[in-house]
């Protein structure tokens, strides 16, 4: 049985009712659950269902409960699908710019395709693996939402576009020979033709990259936007028929959404540490914003290399942590160890940015203990190795 077969198996009532008494199938019991219902059950038909009861757990922290327990995943699709809050944010924008109905490309598991549809969006969505159709068909199935969304299993590069308002193209940025790609033009397909694509839609169109793309890899006419959600930097969009200007760059947090615009300012100067650091969202960083951050809370930077902003005043900005700062000494592990001794400090937290020190190593030498936490800031000032002690503004 192929794993198409083994996924289709599945969705016969035999395969749900299967599916509903494995669910919570606790992983040091699985064994044991195995061997029970294999005296009922044909072999294969187990296998298959404790492996998505597996997959439908790990999809939890990503579609919530209700929805993971309900859909069909692969193992790559669980990896791979965009979390359902960034979809969820991504339709919305699609159905703010009057959009109705998309081309998703590389559609996987489905995740974007069920956000789209739930946004009244309609849906074409095209991948080339027949088990990821399969899933994809299943998931629109499953969450009540197949009137809105066509699976189809084609190659991307061939697919006709002209009748959908918007393309959303989200390439394999994984290789099972080279493990994650870095270079835009190796994903699959190339970010050179999805670019293409983009241009081609009637309406507008975004494309999913990963966080890391080089600010000079992103196209001139590109609108482009990282987004983070609880803190963890997702995804960067390049967007196209927005409406922003050429070359426009965002920072946008979830949940929220909270958008912070850049505005072309210029490097903050490098000032000497005030009361206060703060530390920038990672989307805020990845899309180099740090400096309209300086500019809310009225800060400089630490070190003219080193994303901390720190201030003499309390601003609260949601798109970067406060902490109040209480010591600032030389890099030297034995003084931090006794200030944290004389603190009573046993929960630190350290921090680092232009240090060459690991967190794990550092928190072993000092061995902290006591009822108190702290916050240590392993970087530079001014250039100089520096560690800076604090908590987070409540």
């Amino acid at each position: 049985m192929n794993d198409v077969d083994s996924l289709r198996t599945l969705l016969t009532p035999e395969g749900r009712a299967l599916l509903d008494e494995v669910r919570d199938t606790d992983p040091a019991q699985e064994l044991a659950v195995a061997t029970r219902l294999r005296r009922t059950h044909p072999a294969e038909l187990v296998s298959a269902a404790l492996g998505q009861a597996r997959l439908r757990q790990r999809a939890v922290a990503k579609f919530g409960a209700a929805d993971a327990g309900r859909m069909f995943f692969t193992p790559n699709g669980v990896e791979q699908s965009t979390r359902a809050s960034v979809a969820a944010y991504r339709a919305e924008r699609f159905a703010a710019l009057g959009v109705t109905s998309v081309a998703d490309l590389c559609c996987g598991i489905g995740g974007d395709a069920l956000a789209l549809a739930r946004a009244g969006i309609r849906v074409l969505a095209v991948d080339r693996d027949p088990l990821t159709c399969e899933a994809a068909r299943a998931n629109a199935e499953a969450l009540g939402l197949a009137g809105l969304i066509e699976v189809r299993e084609a190659d991307v590069t061939e697919v006709d576009t002209a009748g959908y308002d918007a393309v959303f193209v989200d390439p394999a940025r994984r290789s099972s020979r080279r493990g994650r790609i870095f270079d835009p033009e190796a994903y699959a397909p190339p970010l050179s033709w999805a670019v293409g694509a983009a241009r081609t839609a009637s309406r507008a169109a975004a494309l999913k990259v990963a966080p890391g793309i080089p600010h000079e890899a992103v196209p001139e006419d590109a609108e482009a936007e990282w987004v983070s959600d609880g803190g963890d930097v997702k995804e960067a969009v390049l967007w196209f028929g927005t409406g922003a200007p050429a070359g426009a760059v965002r920072a946008t947090l979830l949940p929220g959404p909270r958008t912070l615009p850049g505005a072309g300012l210029p490097d903050p100067e490098v000032r000497t540490p005030g009361r206060y650091l703060y530390e920038p969202d990672g989307a805020v960083i990845r899309a180099h914003l740090v400096a309209e951050v300086a500019e809310q809370v009225g800060g400089g930077l630490l070190d003219a290399t080193i994303a901390y902003v720190t201030a003499d005043g309390l601003r609260p900005t949601p798109y970067a942590t406060a902490y109040e700062i209480t010591d600032r000494l030389p890099f030297h592990v034995k003084r931090l160890k006794a200030l944290l001794r004389e603190r009573g400090v046993g929960t630190l937290t350290v921090k680092k940015r232009g240090s060459a020190v690991e967190p794990e190593e550092l928190r072993r030498k000092v061995k902290p203990q006591g009822p108190n936490a702290a916050t240590v800031f392993l970087t530079r000032v001014a250039g100089a190795p520096t560690m800076l002690i604090g908590h987070p503004v409540r």
